[in-house]
Parts: C-alpha cells; sequence; structure tokens
C-alpha cells in the first residue's frame, strides 16, 4: 500500500476481529485511505536521496460546488530508486481519486479508488543459511552486502493493484446510524527468481529457479447499524451487523534450475528456463455476523462482542480442472472486556477475546489453508496525565492454531506452511508524551516469549518461530525551536534494537545442540527539518526535511531461516521539499 494514499495509519493493539473480521488477536495495522475534505487542501512533494532516488507526488483535494455538497480528492506519486543489491531496485506510480456527496447533513457517499503499478516491486536475494559468509566470515571473507543472488534479466517481481468501492453512512437519528463499505479489488503478480540451495559454500553456491503467476480478485462488503441509548445509569454503544467476502485466487507455480555462482565473484549471463510445475485456483466465501455493546457506567466501561462465521472454500487443480479440496469451516468468536478509569487517569483493565481467520491460498502442492484461530487474554494499565501524554503496560497471553509460516523446502520459494500452534506471552509497554511545546519522545520495549506447542515437525516443537526476536526496543524524540533564530528548526533522533531470533527450525545448526540464534543488533536513525515559514511569509507551506536509517551504516542480518540468510537494510537517506497550501 502505498502511504502518501493513506490519511493515517492505525496500529491497534488486542483483539479487533469482532469489528474487523478476519484479524488476528494480537491486533492489526489499520491503513485509512485519503478522504475528499470540504476545505481547499492542496500539497505536493519531491525528493531525492541514497541510490539514485527520484519520487514525487500531489495531493488536491477541494469542494466542487458552492453548496459544498460535492467535494474531490485526488492523490498521485510515483518513485524510481535502486538498491543496495546490485542490478535489482524499486519503481512504482499511484494514483487515487475519490469523491463524496453530501447531499443533507446526516447523509454521506464517499466513492474511493485506486490504481498502483510496481513494475519492480522487490527481490529475493537469499544468502548462504547459518550464516555461512554473513554473520561468520568464510575463510576470512565476508558477502558484500551488493551481491546478487539471482540471475539479472531474468529476476523480477511486478505487480499491479486496483480497487474501487464506496463508504456510505446515515444518520437515521434518535442516535441510529446505519453504514455499509464495499470495497472490490483486483492484483496481479509476476515473480521469477534464481535462488540459492542450502549451499553452505558461498564459493560455490548452487541456485535453482522458481516463478509464479497469481491473480487475486475480492470482493468484501460490511453493513452495520449502531446506536446510542441511555438505559437508567448505562449509556450503551451497540453495534449489530453482517459482512461478506468472496475472494479467488488463482497461481500458477514454475521451476527450473539455475547455474552455479561463486559470492564472491559471481559471474552472470545464463539465463535460467522455467516448466510450469502446478497451477492452482481457489475461491473463498466468508459471512460473518457481529454484534457488540460497549456500556459505561460512572467509571466503569465494559465491553461485550459475539461473531459468528461461516468460511466455504473449494480448490480446484487447473492443469487437469480436478477439484482437489473443498472445506467448510464455521466458528463462533467472543470478546470481553472491562476498565475501570479513575480521575488521575489511570485506567486498569482486563480482556479475553478469540479469533476466527479464513485464509486465501494454498500450500506449495495446492492444498487449502485451514483457518488460523486464537486465543488471547490481556491485563494492563493505561495513564493518561494529559491530553498530549499516554503511557501503557500490558501483559498478554496468545495462543494461535494453523499459523502461517514460510515453507521450510527450500525448493518451495514464496510457499507457507501451516504450524501446529504457537503461544507468545509477553510484555508490552509504550510511552508518548510532549514534554513541552518543543520536545516530544517516543518510547517502546517488549518482551516475547514465542514457543511452538503442536507440529507435525518434531525438529519445530518446543522451540521459537524462526525471526521472532524476544527482546525490542525503540526511542525517538524530536526538539523543534519555536523562537529565537533557530525559529522553525528541528532536529530528531532514535534508537531500535533488535534483539536475537531463532536463524532455524530447530534453533540449532543442524544435528546439534548448539544454538544458532541471529544476533542483535542496535540502530540509529535521525532527521532534521525545517519550516521555511520562519523566514517569511512568502514561505508559508513550505517545508524541508531530511531523514537518515541506520544513520551509521551498520551491516547486519535481518533474519535467517532454514535455507537462508538476508541482509539487513544499510544507510538511506532522504530529502523532501513539501508545499502546502
Amino acid at each position: 500500500v502505498e502511504p502518501f494514499n493513506l490519511e493515517r495509519i492505525e496500529v491497534l493493539r488486542g483483539p479487533p476481529s469482532i469489528l474487523y473480521g478476519q484479524a488476528s488477536p494480537g491486533g492489526i495495522v489499520n491503513m485509512v485511505s485519503k478522504r475528499p475534505t470540504f476545505e481547499p487542501y492542496h500539497e505536493m512533494f519531491v525528493s531525492t536521496g541514497t541510490r539514485g532516488r527520484i519520487q514525487g507526488g500531489v495531493d488536491l483535494s477541494g469542494p466542487l460546488d458552492k453548496d459544498k455538497q460535492l467535494a474531490y480528492r485526488l492523490t498521485a506519486s510515483g518513485f524510481d530508486v535502486g538498491s543496495q543489491v546490485d542490478y535489482q531496485g524499486y519503481q512504482r506510480v499511484s494514483i487515487a481519486p475519490s469523491l463524496t456527496w453530501r447531499p443533507t447533513n446526516d447523509t454521506t457517499l464517499t466513492v474511493l479508488g485506486t490504481y498502483q503499478r510496481d513494475p519492480k516491486a522487490g527481490f529475493y536475494n537469499q544468502l548462504s543459511p547459518l550464516g555461512i559468509g554473513t554473520i561468520y566470515p568464510y575463510n576470512g571473507r565476508t558477502i558484500p552486502t551488493s551481491f546478487f543472488s539471482g540471475e539479472p534479466g531474468f529476476d523480477h517481481t511486478s505487480r499491479s493493484y486496483g480497487s474501487i468501492g464506496y463508504l456510505l453512512e446515515h444518520n437515521v437519528g434518535t442516535g441510529l446510524t446505519v453504514r455499509q463499505n464495499l470495497r472490490y479489488l483486483d492484483s496481479d503478480t509476476d515473480f521469477a527468481t534464481a535462488s540459492p540451495n542450502m549451499s553452505t559454500d558461498p564459493t560455490r553456491m548452487t541456485r535453482g529457479a522458481y516463478g509464479t503467476q497469481e491473480t487475486i480478485k475480492s470482493l468484501s462488503v460490511d453493513t452495520q447499524a449502531e446506536g446510542r441509548f441511555r438505559f437508567g445509569g448505562f449509556e450503551h454503544t451497540t453495534l449489530f451487523g453482517i459482512d461478506y467476502r468472496n475472494a479467488s485466487d488463482r497461481a500458477y507455480n514454475s521451476s527450473g534450475t539455475a547455474t552455479t555462482i561463486n559470492a564472491f565473484a559471481p559471474i552472470y549471463g545464463t539465463i535460467p528456463t522455467l516448466k510450469l510445475a502446478s497451477a492452482t485456483g481457489q475461491n473463498v466465501q466468508q459471512v460473518g455476523v457481529y454484534a457488540q455493546d460497549q456500556i459505561k457506567f460512572q467509571n466503569w466501561i465494559a465491553l461485550l462482542g459475539i461473531r459468528r462465521d461461516q468460511a466455504d472454500s473449494q480448490t480446484t487443480n487447473l492443469l487437469t480442472n480436478a477439484r482437489t479440496a473443498d472445506k467448510s469451516d464455521s466458528a463462533i468468536t467472543k470478546r470481553g472486556a472491562l476498565m475501570y478509569k479513575f480521575d488521575n487517569g489511570v485506567a486498569p483493565y482486563v480482556q479475553y477475546t478469540e479469533s476466527f481467520q479464513p485464509t486465501v491460498g494454498t500450500d506449495f502442492y495446492g492444498n487449502a489453508f485451514d483457518p488460523t484461530r486464537g486465543q488471547q487474554y490481556e491485563a494492563g494499565v493505561k495513564y493518561q496525565p494529559n491530553p498530549k501524554s499516554l503511557y501503557t503496560l500490558a501483559y498478554f497471553d496468545l495462543t494461535q492454531q494453523n499459523v502461517l509460516t514460510t515453507d521450510p523446502d527450500p525448493t518451495h520459494v514464496g510457499k507457507s506452511v501451516q504450524t501446529g500452534e504457537i503461544r507468545s506471552r509477553g510484555v508490552e509497554f509504550e510511552a508518548k508524551t510532549e514534554v513541552n511545546a518543543d520536545l516530544t519522545m517516543l518510547a517502546s520495549y517488549t518482551y516475547l516469549d514465542q514457543t511452538v506447542t503442536q507440529s507435525n515437525n518434531p525438529l519445530q516443537l518446543g522451540k521459537r518461530p524462526i525471526g521472532m526476536p524476544t527482546h525490542t526496543a525503540n526511542l525517538w524524540a524530536d526538539y523543534t525551536f519555536h523562537r529565537g533564530p533557530l525559529d522553525g528548526f528541528g532536529l530528531a533522533g532514535g534508537v531500535r534494537y533488535i534483539g536475537e531470533s531463532a536463524g532455524t527450525t530447530s534453533n540449532t545448526y543442524p544435528n546439534s545442540n548448539v544454538p544458532f540464534n541471529v544476533p542483535a543488533v542496535t540502530l540509529f536513525d535521525a532527521a532534521i527539518h525545517y519550516d521555511l515559514a520562519a523566514l517569511g511569509r512568502q514561505f508559508t507551506g513550505l517545508r524541508l526535511s531530511v531523514n537518515a536509517t541506520n544513520l551509521f551504516d551498520k551491516v547486519y542480518v535481518g533474519v535467517c531461516q532454514d535455507f537462508g540468510c538476508y541482509y539487513g537494510l544499510r544507510r538511506e537517506v532522504i530529502a523532501t521539499l513539501r508545499y502546502r497550501w
């Protein structure tokens, strides 16, 4: 999703599935599209930076008639940037028009559209497993971060995405509001890579070739009624709704062989030949009915919700047109929470939730995935001493069944398998505060204890899932001057800590009890920004910013899996000039 098309990004911690349908009990990232405004708004920006970045965008919005019944918004952007890896880069063009009709103060209809094309959408670039040549030097040498393990002229990932939908809301009166949201999307991906197998000799990395062409079409509609009323001393906000989703997935998988490559002196030029290996089609229909009641009584807030889902899927071998698997699953999931808000801003709470997630897609063999189910207990406390500060502390105990994880078979590139059950326990702390008019700070820390409690793979049982650090922490501060000779100038800095994570399914080196972990890393980020309006009224609306991630250009391994490791991102600097009027 192109961030410039978004009004805001909401990170919702905790159980959202009653309202959002298919969602993990741990939370979701809710991406809210930009909507038309009835007051004129205009913005444009240009950016440049590391690896030849060229980027720009425009955002225009405002009323279309003098009565302000119609409003429009048009967002368009694009970029072209290289990569720290040779022969690879990223490209994107995106446009998102929208129109709002407000015939009365009680009725609003917004139509939203998006088209996005990524000719270069990313790359695979798997390296040797077990950190050989990356975490640990091989014969005194380390694989350069610029080394490309694929084949130029063959490796590619291109993607196109289009969607159209509407948001309809009508205030009936007497506290009753009805809504309907609908979206249709169509997404196509074309992927091919020459990728190393499980070769532990970086000078002779044997490679296979793999490709996938996939199309996903989906229609989603959510209809709901919200009522607000008082009964005695209790204030109720009730919600009833039904949502429907129909998704179709078509995937064509190919495979082949590629030449051996030396990571320290690569020779390219032999283009692999792919042969169609499998073709799978799947249709999934899901219907959910839900109800929720938020009850307020003095300083108490209670939340009760229940949802019933019915999910049916049909899977077809497109090479033979034979139906290979039909599935029908249903579940009733529940949610309950209770909070007490003290007058001093302290609010302790407890909650329990369940989730049910039908999953579109199949494994490498064309088998349909089972729905992911989850149960979570959580207890915590929130503290809001003033409107500009919020502190939260939470303990959670989450269990999920049929979790999708990366297929451990190196010949099944881009495919997933389902792990029987994963238990996640942990503590999460977050602080957001405006110390004064000039200084704002953000901080967070998470302790995550994850264990595979059920699995068909005995090497995985009782182990940590790959790539999930036990400890993560972040700190960010921004200081902006609002007076004196530095008026309008601001600087910011931050640090990210990513703890060590398991690098193999067994958490150990093969055929041993010696642990293998991806080392922890500490990264520093920084930014400066300047509101040019401080130079004079003629510069009102102009803002210059420079952002740097991994400021000290730390070379590190981000994640390892059974069949390979991947470098993390090196330093990136982006300068942006933005004008709003």
